[in-house]
């Protein structure tokens, strides 16, 4: 049976022939990354260990998984390559039993140099150097499931849905012996038969988003002369899904309009060498937000995330990193990124489309290759993995004749209008445009927001002065015009998080995007969140928003208070100013005094806090200085 010895322990790493002592998950690049000027370090690094042969018995097969290494990365046994992958954001493996030795060196150069053959190199985000995710040596006998093959893992579950009952076919793959497979509901054991045959799962309980995500896990075993010599499994679950340009997203038949935000995964001083408890804690917030979707942007995810996204119900789009630019030179690495993307993320039932692009028709080259290249992809999508359908995100310039806007099944747009330009009545403009020149299209947004930065503040907030407030208002509309077009496939705010994108300088803090409802460290919710928690969410709570903008002048307090209970009163200073009905938005107004101290009060919760009357604006409470050119120049 096979052995899994993790190597994340006693690494020497050399950057520019300085070395030193790391353990992973490491990246180079997580302070300057994270700091403006689009001057972190890229190039090539070395990562060095040794290790004792893992053979324990005469035949074995050993070898080498690399969960995540951005963005190239050779791999050297004994001074013997074994690997050479392109890609920083998807499992490789590599057999190196012919080179081991009692002792062996195992050597990764690590590159993340500018090049025109991988994916990505413009976009608006940090490409953090570095091995981030787990190094893994897997022993195996001599006959095992293929570990090879675009780093899956040697089993495929191919789920359907018969009336009441599941169907499954679980099929394995390796290089010999005998394959059985049984499918189990928990620990018990409900159907079984040979690789490849149609098991069947009477009354099989639906993977049914949030409300009930139910999974069932599929086990193949390898057989040799009668005796177990390798085993997988993967998770999978029975669902049905579809589109209407009329009616939006349907799951098991009926209307479930999916409405939640995208993901960076990358943290304040950690970049992407993020551990399972950052993933748990991002799953938590995105939960507690009320989101039932989640865009993984702009690349494969970690393993465990999507795991997450299956046993907690989040509806998942999955994308590549083709972003931006079309490069013709990285032709085969787009084909082999999309490869990877779906054999190693297959069986999971979160998963219901392939992303195949963002925002490529950003810069206007080689349209005739890029057109020809999303063809090739969508057409790759569809021959893998008929189930599921193929989308990507559009750049907001993109016009609704443009034909890469109809390659793909579905089509989402990335809009900032309202934020990158003025009226955020053009939403409705452009959407009532587009559904008249394409009223078949199923439409979603897949990109709108505005930077926040819970320091800055406004009583009349503007477009362009990153404050908390001007975000709440931003999102506030948004929320009640995609209340009016329940049609809208999906939509997914940028972002959950706020995230490194080294390239800007803005909002008084450079090096990052601030338009995430919660903080780079995940400490501070932006009252934005608390904005789509009253929409979204069933958990009663009540928030009073403001309670950072202290110093406000004035004679009169504006009160807002989020909450999705029914009814809201308000006391300042002990009074009340009496109770609102309404859905998720309150507002209340009261004579300023010195000193205003306010309680929301909802359901038998409440919320606090204080305002303080001021002669003047306070100067902390405005961006003073900004550079807010786009990130493109």
């Amino acid at each position: 049976m096979r052995r899994i010895t993790c190597l994340n322990r006693g690494w020497q790493f050399t950057k520019e022939g300085k070395t030193e002592p790391v353990d992973l998950p490491h990246t180079w690049n997580c302070l300057d990354g994270q700091d403006g000027g689009n001057d972190y370090w890229r190039g090539t690094c070395r990562y060095e260990r040794t290790f004792p042969d893992p053979r324990a018995e005469a035949g074995e097969r050993v070898f080498l998984e690399c969960k995540g290494v951005n963005a190239s990365c050779r791999a050297f046994v004994n001074g013997t390559e074994v690997a050479s992958h392109d890609g920083g954001y998807s499992t490789f493996r590599a057999e190196i039993t012919e080179t081991l030795q009692g002792e062996n060196t195992l050597r990764l150069e690590v590159d993340n140099a500018a090049t025109e053959k991988v994916y990505p190199q413009t976009a608006d985000f940090t490409f953090y150097g570095g091995i981030y995710r787990d190094v893994n040596l897997i022993v195996t006998g001599r006959t095992h499931f293929d570990l090879l093959y675009f780093g899956s893992n040697g089993i495929k579950a191919e789920p359907r849905v018969e009336g009441t009952d599941g169907i499954v076919t679980v099929t394995g793959y390796a290089n010999g012996g005998e394959i059985e497979v049984a499918v189990y509901d928990g620990e018990t054991e409900i159907a079984a038969g040979k690789s490849g045959e149609t098991l069947k799962v009477p009354h099989a309980k639906l993977w049914d988003g949030v409300e009930a995500p139910n999974l069932y896990t599929a086990v193949a075993r390898l057989f040799e002369d009668g005796t177990l010599v390798d085993e997988v499994r993967a998770t999978f679950g029975f669902r049905t899904f579809s589109l209407d340009p009329k009616r939006g997203f349907f799951l098991n038949g009926r209307p479930y309009p999916l409405r939640g935000v995208c993901r960076h995964q990358d943290r304040k001083g950690l970049g992407n060498a993020i551990t399972r408890a950052e993933h748990e804690e991002d799953m938590r917030l995105i939960l507690e937000s009320g989101a039932n979707t989640v865009r993984l942007a702009h690349y494969q995810h970690d393993d465990y995330f999507y795991d997450l996204c299956d046993r907690y119900g989040l509806v998942v789009w999955a994308e590549i990193p083709y972003i931006s630019r079309h490069m013709p030179e990285a032709a085969d690495n787009a084909v082999s990124q999309m490869k990877e993307l779906i054999y190693q993320q297959y069986h999971h039932p979160s998963i219901v489309c392939w992303g195949i692009s963002n925002e490529i028709t950003m810069f206007h080259r080689h349209k005739k290759d890029m057109l020809a290249r999303h063809r090739e992809l969508n057409a790759l999508c569809h021959a893998i993995d008929p189930s599921r359908f193929t989308v990507l995100a559009c750049y907001a310039m993109c016009a609704p004749f443009n034909p890469v806007g109809k390659i793909t099944d579905a089509v989402s747009w990335n809009l900032y209008l309202g934020w990158y330009v003025p009226g955020l009545f053009l939403n409705k403009v452009w959407y009532a445009f587009f559904r008249m020149c394409n009223p078949r299209r199923v439409y979603g947004m897949s990109e709108y927001g505005a930077e926040g930065m819970p320091n800055l503040h406004a009583l009349h907030p503007k477009r362009g002065d990153n404050t908390e407030e001007y975000q709440f208002k931003y999102h506030e509309y948004m929320l009640k015009f995609f209340e009016k077009h329940p049609e809208f496939w999906a939509t997914h705010l940028w972002n959950m998080f706020d995230f490194a994108a080294d390239a800007r300088n803005q909002g008084g803090e450079p090096g990052m995007n601030h338009k995430g409802l919660v903080t780079f460290d995940r400490k501070t919710k932006k009252d934005a969140f608390y904005l789509y928690k009253a929409y979204w969410s069933r958990e009663p709570f009540v928030h009073l928003c403001g309670k950072r903008f202290v110093r406000r002048t004035g004679k009169k307090l504006d009160i807002v208070v989020c909450s999705n209970l029914p009814e809201v009163e308000v006391l300042v200073n002990g009074k009340s100013l009496g109770k609102k009905r309404g859905k998720g938005v309150f507002r209340f107004r009261a004579t300023m005094a010195k000193t205003n101290d306010i309680e929301a009060r909802a359901g038998g919760l409440s919320d606090c806090g204080t305002v303080m009357q001021a002669e003047k604006p306070d100067p902390a409470y405005i961006l003073r200085k900004t550079d807010t050119e786009n990130w493109q120049k």
